[in-house]
């Protein structure tokens, strides 16, 4: 008999337990404000050159960028006829970008804008019909 007031104890103690959990759980959810983040003021952009670059004018390109105020210095990429770099856009814009560096170097190039008919066009990875996505969009809105 004393095991089985035992066993009962132990069994309503962590009924108690689970119960507190849940409670608090619950509170937490609805109490909790959802993250507020910040706008994101990243940004790529790409300035096409009319002929190819070699290993010496992409060194002086990449320095001519990275003088420029509001680039992110370690985010240059030069790939054969290509310049990418991102920048802060709230400190600068593609086009200051883009005539800083012609100020520089009088390159023969051009900046890369975007046709209109890509520039709305949703840029996710992930398969929005995807059943782990809907799943994860789901528990998201619960505790936000």
């Amino acid at each position: 008999m004393k095991i089985n007031k035992t066993i009962k104890r132990g069994l309503l103690a962590a009924l108690v337990l689970m119960v507190l959990f849940f409670g608090i759980l619950i509170f937490h959810i609805v109490t909790a404000k959802p993250a507020v983040y910040e706008s994101p003021n990243l940004q790529i952009s790409r300035i096409d050159f009319k002929s190819n670059i070699d290993s010496v004018e992409a060194k002086k390109i990449c320095s001519d960028l990275r003088s420029i105020n509001g680039l992110t210095s370690d985010s240059i990429i030069v790939k054969r006829n290509v310049v990418v770099y991102f920048h802060n856009n709230k400190i600068t814009n593609s086009k200051k970008v883009y005539d800083q560096l012609m100020a520089k170097g009088h390159y023969d190039a051009q900046r890369y804008i975007l046709p209109a008919n890509l520039a709305n066009k949703e840029v996710c990875p992930i398969d929005q019909n995807s059943f782990s996505y809907k799943m994860a969009k789901s528990i998201n809105q619960i505790f936000n």
